[in-house]
Formats: C-alpha cells, sequence, structure tokens
C-alpha cells in the first residue's frame, strides 16, 4: 500500500511539474488539475444495533493537458485512481484505474474538427472475487489493458464542453497475467494475450459549475463493436461532482457505470463519496 501510494504521488507531482516547464516554455499550453485524497470511517463499541468497523481511503487524480494554436486543438486527459476498504482485519480494493485519454483536432470551422482520438486504460494491482474463499484473482495489472484508436470528426464549444464520433475505430484488448490468460476472460480467447475490435466510438464530455464552490464533471464513452454482437453497445461513464469548503477541504462524489459483456452480463457500478483533502493545480 506504501509502494502504491508512493508511485501515484510522485505520478501527480509529475505532472504538476510538467504542466507548469510546458507553460513557461510555451503559453499554448494550458493545464489543469486536482489531486485528492478521500476518507471514511464507520466505529463501533457495546453498539446495541449492531455495526461492522470500516475504514477507507481512495487517492484521486485528474490532470488535463491542452494544446492550441491556430487549427490545432489537443485535449489530453489522465485519469488516475487507487482505494482500499478494510473491513473485519481484511484489506480490499474500492478502486483502481490508470487512464490516458487524448483528442488531436484540426479544424474545419470554429466549432467542428477532423479528429484522432486515442485512449489506453488498465489497473496498477491484482483484482479479487471477494465472494469466494479463497478470493479468487479476476484481474491485474495490464489485464485487462484496453487501447483504442481513431480518425473522426470533433465538436468542441469550449474546453468544459466537447464530443467526438470516430466511426472506425480499432480496439485492442490486452490480458498479459497467464492465469487469467487461460480463463478466456474479457473476451480473449484462452491462452491468447490480445483481442482486435472494430467499431465506432463516441465520446462526450462536459463540465458545469452548478453554484458558487459547486460542480460536476462527466466523461462518457460508448463503443460499438462491428465484427461481434454491434448491438451490445460498451458503456464507461464516468461522473464527479466536487463541493468546495475551502482552499484545502471538500466532499467528493464519483460514480463509475460499465457494460461491456464481455467482461461481465450486467451493469457494473462504483461509487465512493467522502471528505476529501484536494490540492488543484
Amino acid at each position: 500500500m506504501k509502494k502504491i501510494v508512493f508511485v501515484l504521488l510522485v505520478l501527480g507531482f509529475s505532472l504538476v511539474t510538467f504542466g507548469q516547464e510546458q507553460e513557461k516554455e510555451t503559453p499554448k499550453w494550458t493545464k489543469k488539475g486536482h489531486l485528492a485524497l478521500l476518507f471514511s470511517q464507520n466505529a463501533f463499541e457495546n453498539w446495541a444495533q449492531g455495526g461492522q468497523d470500516a475504514l477507507a481511503g481512495n487517492l484521486k487524480i485528474n490532470y488535463d493537458i491542452n494544446y492550441k494554436e491556430g487549427k490545432n486543438d489537443w485535449i489530453t486527459k489522465f485519469f488516475v485512481g487507487y482505494g482500499l476498504t478494510h473491513i473485519d482485519n481484511v484489506t480490499k480494493k474500492s478502486e483502481d484505474i490508470f487512464e490516458v485519454n487524448s483528442i488531436y483536432g484540426r479544424n474545419i470551422n470554429e466549432l467542428w474538427k477532423y479528429s484522432f482520438y486515442a485512449n489506453f486504460k488498465t489497473q496498477f494491482t491484482p483484482g479479487y472475487d471477494y465472494t469466494t474463499s479463497p478470493f479468487t484473482k479476476i484481474s491485474n495489472a495490464f489485464a485487462p489493458a484496453f487501447l483504442s484508436a481513431g480518425p473522426g470528426i470533433f465538436y468542441k464549444k469550449s474546453d468544459d464542453f466537447y464530443m467526438n464520433f470516430a466511426p472506425v475505430t480499432s480496439k485492442i484488448v490486452i490480458v498479459t497475467d497467464p492465469d487469467l490468460n487461460a480463463l478466456g476472460l474479457y473476451g480473449v480467447k484462452p491462452g491468447e494475450s490480445i483481442r482486435y475490435e472494430l467499431g465506432m466510438n463516441y465520446q462526450l464530455f462536459f463540465r458545469i459549475k452548478l453554484m458558487e464552490n459547486v460542480s460536476l464533471e462527466n466523461m462518457l464513452n460508448l463503443f460499438s463493436n462491428y465484427l461481434d454482437n454491434p448491438q451490445n453497445i460498451d458503456v464507461d461513464n464516468k461522473f464527479s461532482l466536487h463541493m468546495k469548503v475551502n482552499k484545502y477541504l471538500s466532499a467528493g462524489l464519483t460514480i463509475h457505470t460499465l457494460y461491456d459483456d464481455n467482461t461481465f452480463p450486467g451493469t457494473q457500478i462504483s461509487e465512493v463519496f467522502g471528505l476529501e483533502f484536494g490540492l488543484d493545480f
């Protein structure tokens, strides 16, 4: 745990330094980031109604690096998150994500652009099915990992609202863990480590300031695989609500919704809400 937190903190501060250096070198680069530590705790002693002690912590880094010059417009977003929950002397992972999302646009007119989209996402550590005894490993770093890229059309009203449609997107599903390879998880055939998909990707992003010190942000990704059940559209939606108290203290809510029938035959939902010690940079 200490090693993971150290790596995430180093990554966060490295991104800050990178953004600052780019801004000094050329004002065409802009950057915005948020680093947060979320905590929640339940504690009971002689509590007649019953209860279960629990301690949870999440580290999150959201960072944007944008470039704009003439007809060129390039948006890159980093999402990093890791969380643990400790219940009944058992520590379980509650969140684990590393994602980079990038769109390059070349102006057609003021709002519309030709584009090229790329996305990469994976996780840091093994994940387990905690309903089994012993726990069963179901994921790992680069197991799975997803790499998508393709040309398209980009509509951008501002840095706070844009959408991208990529009708010919290549998607590679990677499973490098030999234990998971043998099981044929995530749509990858048993014994293989890569699955290729060709389809359509649609992305929508918006950020809204609801009131003073309260804002929400949403990133939606849809993908339809032309080669296998195109009617089963993969959904990846990240919603976050940020309620700022002062420079360092706020409350945060994150809801991550996934649907991918190659991973799980149903909707997956992850929700994190707690007191947040954060830093905007």
